[in-house]
């Protein structure tokens, strides 16, 4: 027989969704029980970057001065070399905020940041190597999970289930929720170059005919993802490994002796891009959030942000709902939980759509093969050529569509 485990709330998966909502209920005093199904949370493909928008966050809940503690380095001026050409795309140094800089610190270090933090919450409990498995049902209604441990099966009895489990989640297709397709057409392929003391350089994306890259400073290496047509994957391992370092090496010449540190295409990490999103992100007794309810493109790196800003609305309309139907272990209606999708529906829908004019207008455009060299589309030479629209881009990669703020409240 499996293990028993009573909890108000069950959040399934421990990505930055989670574990910020996890944090947000742990503190207005709600029994909060998180699953992770790994051991530790180190992935080495998870998005890096923390925007002002989470900074701001992290501020609101007092957390700022040790999370900026943590080893991270600050990306301020946004600038690609297209073709021949060096453009400043977006400069968060023009945004008005408290922190205008993006944080590059590895999703681990921030998840861990959480987890740490989180344990001053006696109603917060992370359960890592918890694989969910399934949903427990009665009638309609979830009222739980089944997960696998290393201690053996358990079942999770929860008023509310929360499904965080990310763009492969298998608690949506479990609850039967349907996902729009909107489509990308490149995959990622993300590995790490050794950097040298003495190696700096501004520029972090690197588009020509055919070819993208994108590189980012994490200190003692640079993290590196290379864009490909979708699909392209096995064609760019049939033509070998030296092969498309000399491609890499070729587009960016500071990696030339970090490449080195690429061996075998294991050192090569695939990642998927889709972009999607939840017809409906709930059900009776369950809700979708962050990934879950709606994958983004990497374009802008906006995704962790953007589970974040679910986090803390959901936070914001449900807390004090559970806090009421604390004794009982109680759900919020329906009603009360598609309140969330309602209210984030609308920044997902810009978010995305912008993300598909920058792949339709740049990153298609770039993957096409061709003989003439790659110039940047027009928009972005006019970005440059006026610095106070630097700030305009860089406040909707900063900040987004509304942003939240927290005002769960704090048991």
């Amino acid at each position: 027989m499996p293990k028993i485990i009573q909890t108000h709330c069950c959040i399934v998966g421990g990505g930055p969704a989670g574990m910020m909502l996890g944090y947000l209920l742990g503190r207005a005093g709600i029994e909060t029980l998180v699953l992770e199904k790994h051991a530790d949370f180190f992935r080495d493909f998870r998005g890096d970057t923390v925007h002002p928008s989470t900074l701001q966050v992290m501020d609101e809940l007092g957390l700022i001065d040790g999370f900026l503690k943590v080893p991270h380095q600050r990306l301020q001026k946004m600038e690609g070399q297209f073709g021949d050409e060096s453009i400043r795309i977006a400069d968060l140094s023009r945004v008005h905020v408290k922190y205008p800089f993006i944080a590059m610190m590895p999703q681990w270090d921030f998840l861990n940041f959480l987890r740490e933090s989180g344990k001053r919450f006696a109603s917060l409990q992370v359960m890592m190597n918890a694989n969910a498995t399934d949903l427990i049902r009665s009638g309609d209604a979830v009222v739980g999970v089944k997960a696998d441990t290393a201690e053996g099966p358990v079942e999770i009895r929860a008023g509310l289930t929360i499904g965080c489990d990310g763009r492969h989640s298998i608690v949506r297709p479990d609850a039967g929720l349907e996902v729009e397709e909107i489509g990308a057409p490149m995959d990622v392929l993300w590995f790490r170059a050794g950097r040298r003391p003495n190696e700096n350089e501004n520029l972090f994306a690197r588009v020509q005919t055919g070819k993208m890259l994108v590189t980012f400073d994490r200190g003692d290496y640079w993290q590196c993802a290379y864009v490909i047509a979708k699909g392209q994957f096995d064609a760019v391992k049939a033509r070998g490994l030296d092969a498309f370092r000399s491609d890499v090496v070729g587009m960016a010449p500071i990696l030339s002796v970090g490449m080195s540190d690429v061996k075998t295409w294991d050192d090569v990490k695939l990642l998927t891009v889709a972009i999607n999103r939840l017809e409906r992100w709930s059900r009776p007794g369950l809700l979708c959030i962050g990934d879950a309810a709606h994958a983004m493109s990497p374009v802008g790196g906006v995704g962790v942000n953007l589970a974040i800003q679910d986090a803390v609305a959901t936070a914001n309309l449900l807390a004090a709902k559970l806090a009421a139907l604390k004794s009982s272990r109680g759900c919020p209606s329906e009603d009360e939980l598609d309140a969330v999708r309602r209210r984030r529906l609308f920044p997902v829908r810009m978010t995305q759509a912008m993300q598909v004019v920058v792949q339709n207008n740049i990153i298609s455009v770039a993957l096409r093969p061709g003989s003439q060299p790659f110039r940047a589309p027009l928009f972005a030479r006019v970005v440059n050529a006026v610095p106070w629209l630097q700030g305009v881009t860089a406040r909707f990669v900063a900040i987004g569509v509304r942003p939240e703020h927290v005002h769960s409240p704090a048991a």
